[in-house]
């Protein structure tokens, strides 16, 4: 799948579109970093002006206010008092920068959760108003990968870890205002250390940013892997293919497992790397701090101030690394994301409006296929309002499609579809599917109870509706037996009930709709002929009015239709009643020929046909 990449402005805006609502708990979470920060810098000021001006003899250097208010000459004469004051002032601090190291927490996970909410919320918004060819062309495992892992991975390192860097240039600025006040030849000496490991981040986040996106993908395919393997369970065990399943995922576990190996043996060398630069680092001052104290450049005070400093700088300006390389998980990441969000969304035409769906269906000369390869060739018919119109024809004939321009799943290409003279791409997708109830050959159900499934197209609609569609469908009784009745908990994708009480259902969700088109693509291919041609006539005796199309591969299915419509690839090859069809050689004969067994005709007798 080849995808357009964000640029790193593309990128910044998406990140600012989520940040822009919680930018001030951010700000506060900062703000509370920067006192944080402050507190803990004064502490090793407690230290020096103890070491040097209350234990030895130096003048202290504080502001004149400070310096005034501080009872030196006291402190001087009662050496334990002074370290007691020293210790309940480090006591202060430390208390002031819990406070303030609570306030950022709580600030930033508030803005977090606000800036992660806010990506989740459109992206599953998004992706409910993305065209249906969409959905068909991408794998579910890893568009979940996307909107869960890839997502996390945004998060961390727009709240956590870019947070970090700031919080990190904050100390920065900070303890480098404490160093420079006391000795500039030595900061100088720690400054230099930066740039060198800014460089070496650098050339890591370089080295490492196409493993991580070769990793991610392959995340997504063991996703995919997963969820099929979940998703088909019941074909997994039925043909014993549980070792060959093992075999095929423990292929992609080895890649991925072989991937992320590789990558950690990079970010060993980084971090050993690093390790030691930060070691040379605290060697070089600690010598450097020696020969000026010997010189008489810096006190005793100063130097141990100093090295506190430089120790609490060496592990955040390390951890840039760490930052840069998370970066450039978080650009793939970003990406993979906003492939999502620039996908195009369905859009209704500007002159779009509700109408009703009400009048004949016409299909004037429509020609349609996926990609190169065409499903339909000039197809032209019509439905009158109120009728029953079958569809029969072979795998691949183009029948399920005819329903899926009808609803607009797929825009047509040639020619037109027109409900009651108006053209479909008139109306607004919401108005036009509200009006066609569709039930597929695999219909998809909810995990939630039956009662939930059925009253879905009408949410809150009385338990006598309910039973009466579920009447309708045949499926009532079958439910009835179950222990908790409507309140059965259907499991994943319907594996509670078989696939014939799984068709049923759907049926009875359709007919809650009252919709005044009805499509059954296929919908009553697991049950048995007889349960069908019950559900057939309840259908008969409950649609009244509705226009009705059937899609099916028996016949007795659709003889009673008012028309039947026979396709060939793609094309339309007859066209007429049961009896009109029967009388003359064609697909339709040959298909009635072949299908009529003793058992449908003894059905055929029943039905009075």
């Amino acid at each position: 799948m080849k995808e357009e990449k964000l640029t790193g402005r593309g990128k910044a805006k998406l990140v600012v579109r989520y940040l822009r609502p919680v930018a001030w708990l951010f700000a506060l979470g900062l703000l509370m970093s920067l006192f944080s920060q402050v507190f803990n810098a004064l502490i090793p000021q407690i230290v020096r002006v103890t070491v040097d001006s209350v234990l030895g003899t130096e003048k202290p250097q504080l502001p004149a206010a400070l310096a005034g208010a501080l009872p030196i000459e006291a402190l001087r004469a009662d050496p334990a008092m002074a370290l007691v004051w020293a210790a309940g002032a480090v006591v202060l601090f430390a208390v002031l920068r819990g406070f303030a190291i609570f306030g950022q927490r709580l600030f930033l996970a508030r803005g977090s959760e606000g800036f992660v909410k806010g990506i989740r919320d459109e992206l599953f918004s998004h992706i409910q108003r993305l065209p249906f060819a969409w959905h068909t062309a991408h794998q579910t495992g890893e568009m979940i990968q996307r909107c869960t892992s890839d997502v996390e991975v945004v998060r961390t390192f727009v709240c956590t870890q870019l947070v970090e860097v700031i919080r990190t240039v904050i100390l920065v600025a900070v303890y480098l205002y404490a160093m420079f006040s006391m000795n500039v030849k030595l900061s100088l000496v720690s400054l230099a250390f930066i740039p060198v490991v800014a460089l070496s981040s650098g050339l890591f986040y370089g080295r490492i940013a196409a493993r991580f996106k070769v990793a991610d993908e392959a995340e997504g395919e063991l996703t995919t892997m997963v969820q099929e393997n979940l998703t088909g369970v019941r074909v997994v065990r039925a043909f014993g293919r549980e070792s060959f399943e093992l075999g095929k995922f423990n292929e992609k576990n080895d890649r991925f497992s072989e991937l992320w190996i590789k990558l950690g043996r990079v970010l060993a060398v980084y971090w050993a790397s690093g390790t030691l630069l930060t070691c040379l680092q605290v060697m070089v001052i600690i010598v450097c701090g020696i020969v000026e104290s010997v010189h008489g450049n810096m006190t005793l005070g100063e130097f141990l101030a100093f090295i506190s400093y430089n120790e609490a700088l060496s592990w955040p300006v390390r951890s840039l690394g760490r930052v840069l390389s998370d970066m450039s998980k978080a650009g793939v990441s970003l990406d993979r994301v906003g492939y999502i969000l620039r996908a195009p969304e369905e859009k209704d035409a500007p002159e779009a409006a509700p109408h009703s769906a009400a009048g004949d269906i016409v299909f004037d000369h429509v020609t349609f296929g996926y990609g190169e390869t065409p499903v339909l060739q000039d197809v032209s018919f019509t439905i009158p309002q109120g009728s029953t119109f079958a569809i029969l024809g072979g795998t691949g004939s183009g029948k399920s499609t005819l329903v899926h321009l009808l609803d607009r799943l797929y825009d047509l290409q040639e020619g037109r579809i027109t409900i009651g003279g108006v053209d479909i791409r008139s109306f607004t997708r919401e108005s036009l599917r509200s009006q066609i109830g569709l039930v597929l050959q695999e219909p998809f159900l909810f995990s939630q109870t039956i009662r939930e499934n059925i009253a879905a197209t009408r949410p809150g609609a009385p338990q006598e509706e309910l039973r009466s569609a579920a009447a309708i469908a045949c499926v009532d009784e079958a439910i009835c037996e179950f222990p908790e009745g409507y309140e059965t908990l259907v499991g994943e994708r319907g594996v509670t009930l078989s696939g014939g009480q799984k068709q049923r259902v759907a049926i009875a969700r359709m007919l809650m709709q009252r919709a005044p088109i009805m499509v059954f693509d296929d919908s009553l291919s697991a049950v048995d002929a007889e349960t069908d041609a019950k559900i057939r006539a309840a259908l008969h005796e409950s649609l009244g009015k509705a226009t009705v199309l059937l899609i099916s591969h028996r016949v007795t299915t659709l003889m009673q239709a008012d028309c039947i419509l026979v396709l060939d690839g793609g094309r339309v090859s007859e066209l007429g009643t049961h009896a009109e069809l029967i009388a003359k050689p064609g697909i339709y004969r040959d298909i009635y020929d072949i299908q009529m067994s003793s058992d449908d005709r003894r059905l055929l007798g029943k039905e009075g046909v």
